[in-house]
């Protein structure tokens, strides 16, 4: 089958398809998954750079956002059959890249008849920082004020979507292109970030969500209300000194996010899709042979929405 992986960590030159032998076999509590589409994360090219080591060393397959189909059931007989459409999470060294992954279970939930498998390969590692943030971590509730940073980025534009499903009055911040489309995402304000007006509200919100590694988590404890909740995403390379002890200072609660597969998580997602409150949006669809210019468009930043592969498995 071919899959794409790194035997070094490097730039986007490292990056390969290979004819990977053979087919995974799934283990104990796994699923083999025909892979349909892949989503890309910054987290992707973050692995493929070394920028995050704790999954191992080269080679490694890229890849964390899975959709397709199951081929093969668990020995055990678990929650799904030859022939579920389903979406998930795949971890490195293996990687969703590929056109066979095996996965566990609990990685898994069954795709809603409404999203196509790009839209459902788009979801899984972004909509479970999404949701883990607001609805794990902040318990956002109907009528409190959220802000969302980067609110057109691939979390950013479903977490818009997840605190509207709660009730939540929205403000989002995106470049002067984006505005229109965060109004038809929902939110109730759209705000231009390359203005100061985002930073100058004298109204506070009771959650902020920072989808950018901490890039905005420290002026954003300004326009929290004491007893606010922020959510930092944790990425790399951010200075954060100060961060938790500001927040202690002001009373605002924080939280430093990674996100973790979650079967629960998952269905809770494709019940938002299925009931029209969630929607993936797909900036680019490309083929697998392409991934390498994925990742680099992923890393460059301002893409709207999610970059998905496309698989065609032979």
């Amino acid at each position: 089958m071919r899959s794409v992986l790194i035997r070094s960590f490097g730039g986007p030159g490292v990056v390969e398809l290979a004819e990977v032998m053979p087919v995974p076999q799934p283990g104990p509590g796994q699923v083999l998954v025909r892979v349909a589409a892949a989503g890309v994360n910054p987290a992707d090219w973050r692995i493929r750079a070394g920028e995050v080591r704790r999954l191992g060393e080269p080679p490694l397959g890229l890849g964390l956002d899975v959709a397709g189909t199951i081929v093969a059931e668990t020995a055990e007989g678990g929650r799904f059959r030859a022939g579920d459409r389903v979406f998930g999470v795949v971890v490195p060294p293996q990687g969703s890249f590929a056109e066979y992954v095996a996965v566990p279970e609990t990685a898994l939930a069954l795709t809603p008849d409404c999203l196509e498998d790009a839209e459902a390969a788009a979801l899984p590692v972004a909509g479970l920082t999404a949701w883990q943030a607001l609805v794990g971590a902040a318990r956002v509730l109907t009528g409190e004020r959220v802000l969302v940073h980067a609110a057109a980025g691939g979390i950013g534009h479903l977490a818009v979507q997840i605190a509207k499903a709660h009730g939540a009055h929205v403000v989002g911040t995106a470049g002067a292109a984006n505005q229109a489309f965060l109004r038809a995402l929902g939110v109730d304000e759209a705000v231009d970030y390359r203005t100061p007006d985002v930073f100058a509200r004298s109204e506070r919100f009771d959650v902020a969500l920072d989808p950018l590694s901490g890039a905005n988590a420290l002026r954003s404890l300004d326009l929290l209300r004491p007893g606010g909740r922020l959510v930092d995403v944790r990425g790399t390379g951010v200075d954060r000194t100060g961060l938790r002890e500001r927040a202690e200072a002001g009373g605002v609660e924080l939280t430093e996010l990674y996100f973790r597969p979650d079967a629960a998580d998952l269905g809770a997602l494709a019940d938002l899709a299925a009931r029209g409150a969630l929607r993936p949006h797909l900036g680019r669809v490309l083929p697998l042979e392409r991934a390498a210019e994925a990742l680099a468009e992923v890393e460059r930043g301002h893409a709207r929405g999610k970059v998905v592969l496309s698989v065609a498995a032979g």
